[in-house]
């Protein structure tokens, strides 16, 4: 199994055990979050009265790695802007895209609405 980056979506399915939570699992110790995409789920577990830390360290021994944030992936955020600004692309959705085109890896998420995304990046829908 070749490395992938996580959406948000897709490491909420495998911690709240939804559908496609099977599919992430299959990348397990092979997956990277981004630290925009780990606020995503650090913010719905806060919803959830989970707090996010401890849980954080559960999912890195899963073998997800959390990856920084950086300049480089910024960039690549803002050049995605136009090419998704009409696709309802969130932020945080770009940003986790511009870290598959900064890597160089396949993007994993439950959003089926990015497999219509023409954006340079292989696109995996868990569901």
């Amino acid at each position: 199994m070749s490395r992938v980056v996580l959406d948000a979506s897709a490491v909420l399915a495998l911690l709240q055990d939804e559908p496609g939570a099977s599919e992430v699992e299959r990348h397990l110790g092979q997956a990277v979050i981004s630290t925009v995409n780990w606020a995503e789920v650090a913010g719905a577990l806060a919803a959830r009265g989970l707090p996010p830390a401890p849980v954080r360290v559960a999912v890195e021994a899963l073998g997800i790695d959390v990856e920084p944030f950086d300049v480089e992936a910024a960039d690549e955020t803002g050049s995605l802007w136009t090419a998704t600004r009409d696709k309802g692309i969130s932020l945080a959705d770009r940003a986790c895209l511009a870290v598959g085109r900064v890597l160089e890896l396949p993007v994993v998420t439950a959003d089926p609405d990015w497999l219509e995304l023409d954006v340079g990046v292989d696109v995996r829908c868990i569901r």
